[in-house]
């Protein structure tokens, strides 16, 4: 009996290991240019993180030798990408379809703390179907994707324990510490996202000194930091053997806080901040009322959840508001930015399972029929398939289906670099355009992009590149220096409409 007992539920577990892969897949064909429905990935960001991290497998130190402003985690996790395919995006996706498994994961997990196991299951891919679907998610694989399943697992966290334990009991170490090794796996990936562990670890802390516990908060920040430090110490040797721990601070934090941002005395008033940060929200919200439809009733649910402490029921408007002061508070503002904030989509399901399960105990009082197992089955196909459907009516990208590789600038630039031996090649005027990547270019010039810092720098020292002849090819975007002319000739010119911009591309050969 046991036995069988045991089998019954291996097969249960892998039918929802299959169930949470097909959904993960199924969500990321169509939400992600890096999926192969797309003729390829040309989103300048997720280009440019592919050629560090191909620049770092081919043994380019980052930040110093190739210059891009995330953390070296990001670059180390595409870099393994790069190992699965050199010219496409085919190794990102399945990076995407694996955090997304375990974003599913983590949401059913949350929605467990709330309702049944079956109704769970059916929920669970629909928040990350609204979340993908939405303009944040953009064009796909961008660092606030990759934090996304780190963040939905401190929320699991900081949910079970403000739901099941407090104020009973403080948190426990491993949990502390596990929390911690998330929020040190976002800093070395994006660290504007940490605003969302500092209130998880304040908030917990909080909880020891209601409880008059003051010594068990000092110890519960302690657990938390030594969890925080581990997914440090693989850049501490890695830069330190090499000399370039300044290179790590200055790459990373000092030029994303100084030239990056306008946290600084010139900068907006206080007044002002606050103005542009509720106007920040207000389009926020509407331009991914996607998941903010099922978002904002579902945190005033929590809210106002009776039975709760108060604890326990602002701890989801306090992480939100945490997270969202932490990405914007430094002035800056692109589309994807907002995706961190799509975690808290689950909570409108949580409200949806409440709902959903007080309709169903009624049906059953009402028809006294035995539940159909079968139904449960149906129940999880059609919620990929309205999780397709989501994704399918609100994508950005669905557009983009339609184009060929015939139809990109990429491809028809990419047969004249390889017609040469070991190309080599700047992009000027825009971030990484694609064409290290579609000709599998190792990049050789430390800042071999443009980058929207606020300094002249990184124009100057294209310049002196180009004057000085350094790469075989330039490919410019728009613009370029007449300097250019000294050394180069074009070869080719291409008009490329990106659904946004209409913008010209120059190729430059060396003379």
């Amino acid at each position: 009996m046991k036995r069988l007992k045991w089998d019954q539920q291996k097969q249960e577990s892998l039918c929802i290991f299959l169930y949470f892969i097909v959904a993960a897949v199924t969500v990321l064909l169509l939400a992600t240019r890096s999926s192969f429905l797309y003729p390829c990935n040309n989103w300048d960001d997720a280009n440019s993180y592919f050629s560090v991290g191909k620049a770092i497998f081919n043994g380019k130190l980052p930040y110093r030798e190739v210059f891009d402003q995330k953390g070296i985690l990001l670059y180390f996790l595409y870099g393994l990408c790069y190992l699965i395919s050199h010219t496409t995006f085919a190794g990102v996706f399945v990076m995407e379809c694996i955090l997304a498994f375990f974003d599913l994961v983590g949401i059913y997990r949350i929605l467990l703390l709330y309702m049944g196991r079956n109704t769970a299951l059916v929920l669970t891919p629909l928040p990350l179907a609204m979340v993908f679907a939405s303009y944040s998610f953009y064009w796909g694989g961008a660092a606030e994707e990759i934090c996304f399943p780190f963040l939905v697992w401190g929320l699991y966290f900081g949910l079970r324990y403000f739901k099941k334990e407090y104020p009973h009991k403080a948190m426990d170490s491993r949990t502390l510490v596990v929390a911690g090794v998330l929020a040190g796996v976002v800093a070395n990936i994006k660290f504007t996202v940490l605003g969302f562990f500092f209130a998880w670890m304040m908030w917990v802390a909080f909880s020891c000194l209601i409880r008059k516990n003051v010594k068990r908060a000092f110890v519960s920040c302690g657990w938390f930091l030594l969890g925080m430090a581990v997914p440090f110490l693989p850049g501490l040797i890695y830069f330190g053997v090499r000399g370039a721990l300044y290179d790590w601070y200055w790459g990373y934090v000092y030029i994303n806080v100084f030239l990056y941002s306008n946290l600084d005395s010139a900068g907006p008033s206080v007044g002002e901040r606050i103005y542009t940060l509720v106007k920040i929200l207000y389009w926020l919200i509407r331009v991914n009322f996607v998941y903010y439809i099922a978002m904002i009733p579902g945190m005033f649910g929590m809210l106002l959840e009776k039975k709760q402490k108060w604890m326990t029921r602002l701890f989801v408007p306090v992480l939100f508001g945490f997270l969202f002061f932490g990405i914007y508070i430094g002035g800056s503002e692109l589309p994807y930015y907002a995706l961190p904030l799509g975690v808290f989509t689950v909570c409108g399901f949580v409200l949806v399972g409440k709902l959903a399960e007080w309709g169903m105990r009624k049906l059953k009082k009402a028809s006294a029929r035995p539940d159909a197992k079968w139904l449960q089955g149906i129940f999880m196909v059609a919620a990929i398939g309205a999780s397709a459907l989501i994704v399918y009516l609100n994508s950005v990208n669905i557009s983009y289906m339609r184009m060929k590789r015939e139809d990109l600038f990429l491809y028809h630039f990419k047969e004249i670099v390889e017609q040469s031996d070991n190309p080599t090649l700047l992009n000027i005027g825009c971030l990484d355009a694609g064409l290290y990547t579609v000709c599998d270019i190792v990049p050789t010039c430390q800042w071999f992009q443009t980058q929207t810092i606020n300094s002249d720098m990184v124009d100057k020292e294209q310049e002196r590149y180009i004057r000085e002849g350094q790469t075989e090819y330039v490919l410019a975007k728009d613009s370029y220096p007449e300097a250019i002319w000294e050394r180069y000739e074009l070869v080719a010119e291409d008009v490329f409409d990106d659904g946004n911009y209409v913008s010209t591309y120059y190729l430059f050969h060396r003379k």
